[in-house]
């Protein structure tokens, strides 16, 4: 990879930053497809970030992805932003447009793409979202988007309460519900759903032991989503497979947020498969097994 005067600059902006795979996958689909960008990652303090975002058109950077912890606070400093992130109050990418900067999120269409791409259309399922952050946010409205009813459920059920109202501002009023994650909610809740989606911390490296559900709760016909892919294997994932449901981790997830952002930026068609297999030889997994 030659990087010379007129090569473009992408990038990642987060606190901290040294783990993120970003770079990576982005680096690995540009060696692809010959063409003349590199994507490099930025170290950037939430003290620093209005004068980082000055310096994407300052320096002319052709587009940036934006991570924790400022995928909210960005959205002050941006010339616009799409009607996706103004509904979920989230950009995690930005497009430069000749000095004018916009911001979008990828990460429910990344969410929706990776999960189509592994089980088919998901539209009109029952969902139960565990965890009422910025993730479980992305993932409900873009499950509310198919048309999907959706319960939320969050240790803080207040949380959980707030992700639904603002469901219901934006879609159908009825079809989305809250709870909190005792095991009795769970109980009341798990055999009624198609699809778990976990978007806690909770089974994350080195936790590796935790699960989100009781396991006995799981049955053959759910499908489960673990966006939590550190380690790649979490005990969620393999006791949901124990029992003959079908599931995956986040590592899709990730890389199908970043193919959109990719292609916002380059105009290319992103190699899936490229970036996929550069993040698991990155992790000395092959295929997430």
């Amino acid at each position: 990879m030659n990087v010379l005067g007129h090569t473009k600059v992408l990038g990642v902006f987060g606190d901290p930053i040294a783990h993120s795979l970003s770079p990576v996958m982005h680096n690995a689909a540009i060696r692809w497809l010959n063409i003349d960008y590199i994507y490099v990652p930025f170290h950037v303090l939430p003290k620093n970030l209005p004068e980082a975002i000055k310096g994407i058109s300052a320096m002319g950077l052709a587009g940036v992805n934006v991570t924790i912890p400022h995928k909210e606070q960005v959205i002050e400093y941006l010339d616009e932003i799409s009607e996706r992130s103004a509904q979920i109050r989230s950009v995690n990418t930005i497009v430069n447009v000749d000095g004018r900067l916009r911001g979008d999120t990828t990460d429910g269409p990344g969410f929706i793409r990776s999960a189509t791409a592994e089980w088919g259309k998901l539209d009109g399922c029952k969902a139960l979202i565990l965890g009422a952050g910025g993730s479980a946010k992305a993932v409900a409205f873009a499950l509310a988007e198919i048309g999907c009813e959706i319960i939320v459920a969050n240790r803080t059920r207040r949380r959980a309460v707030e992700l639904v109202e603002g469901l219901n501002q934006v879609f159908e009023a009825g079809k989305f519900g809250a709870a909190g994650l005792s095991e009795q909610e769970l109980i009341d809740e798990m055999p009624e759903v198609d699809l778990v989606v976990n978007t806690t911390s909770v089974g994350m490296h080195p936790d590796v032991d935790s699960i989100p559900v009781p396991p006995e709760l799981l049955h053959p016909r759910l499908l489960v989503y673990d966006l939590v892919y550190s380690p790649v294997r979490t005990r969620l994932v393999a006791e949901a497979e124990k029992c003959g449901a079908r599931a995956m981790n986040g590592l899709s997830m990730l890389v199908y947020q970043g193919a959109i952002s990719f292609e916002m930026w380059t105009g290319f068609q992103a190699p899936i498969s490229v970036m996929e297999e550069a993040i698991h030889k990155t992790l000395g997994d092959t295929r997430g097994q």
